[in-house]
């Protein structure tokens, strides 16, 4: 079963033989007892790779524990890949398990190491289809979002902060639109064989004025030039109505990040993110001079 999984090594690593001749041999090996399983052409063993963790010892073909290091040994970190035998095997082979046919199936189990020393197949058998099936897209994506930089919006606002606007006179509103504060920002995870692709765009941006009201735009804003003078913003604006008298308004822009992934496997969905930045601006009115 998949369990615990091991490496199939075949016999015919005889260049390893020290190592084999070191490892006692199993009740099932002829003039032995000990922890490896070998059949008439194949000996199956538990693999060190380098940097992985755990005692020494070996482990049997199938169901048996660990022997020589104290407990059971950490599995080391392996990339494989599954396909369900067709047709499956006779209900005499092995291969089953002690199962009968129909009673879940065969799949051939392609296993490369974490450091790509060597790949191993074997047939195992499985009650539901293993590998990618087990691996949740979704939590792929969460991976592939968590190795972006999102950030709020990069404000642009007239009046500038440090400066004065005017009661009533047109207050324009932007971000820049790089990867980082507008998108399109993409990433990937994979793992198991199953790889997705993340891609995050600011979907909105709510900005909060500072006197109760709120503007939302849906596009990153016009920035002002000194030749639109007085007119308003074509797409993300506001006036005010009353002066800062506490001083300055507290203005607060939210951008939510709509975040699609797909998965190689076909499934997708989406997830949502939010950032925020603020500034704070003056506003004062116009004071008429004499009579």
């Amino acid at each position: 079963m998949l369990t615990h999984r091991r490496a199939a090594v075949a016999a015919a690593l005889a260049f390893s033989a020290a190592t084999f001749s070191a490892v006692p041999a199993s009740a099932d090996s002829p003039g032995g007892t000990g922890d490896t399983k070998c059949g008439p052409f194949i000996c199956q063993v538990e693999v060190d790779v380098p940097g992985s963790s755990g005692g020494s010892g070996g482990s049997s073909a199938s169901g048996g524990t660990s022997g020589g290091g104290g407990g059971e040994k950490p599995a080391t970190q392996h990339v494989c890949t599954y396909k369900k035998l067709t047709p499956q095997p006779p209900a005499d082979s092995l291969d089953w398990e002690g199962h009968k046919p129909g009673d879940g199936a065969v799949y051939t189990e392609s296993c490369t190491t974490d450091g790509g020393l060597f790949t191993v197949t074997r047939n195992v058998w499985a009650a539901t289809p293993p590998g990618p099936a087990a691996i949740d897209p979704a939590v792929l994506a969460q991976q592939a979002v968590d190795q972006m930089v999102l950030r709020g919006p990069e404000i642009g606002i007239v009046p500038k902060p440090g400066g004065m606007g005017l009661v009533g006179m047109p207050v324009y509103l932007w971000t820049a639109t790089g990867p980082e504060t507008y998108g399109p920002n993409v990433a990937s995870a994979s793992a198991g064989g199953v790889t997705v692709t993340a891609a995050a765009k600011v979907s909105r941006i709510v900005w909060q004025m500072g006197d109760g009201k709120s503007v939302t735009c849906t596009t990153p804003g016009t920035s002002y030039q000194a030749s639109y003078g007085a007119r308003p913003s074509p797409d993300c604006g506001h006036r005010y109505t009353k002066a800062s008298t506490a001083g300055s308004y507290h203005v607060v822009a939210t951008s939510t990040w709509a975040i699609d992934w797909q998965a190689s496997t076909g499934q997708s969905g989406q997830l949502t993110q939010t950032r925020n930045s603020a500034v704070d601006i003056r506003v004062g009115e116009l004071q008429a001079v004499g009579s």
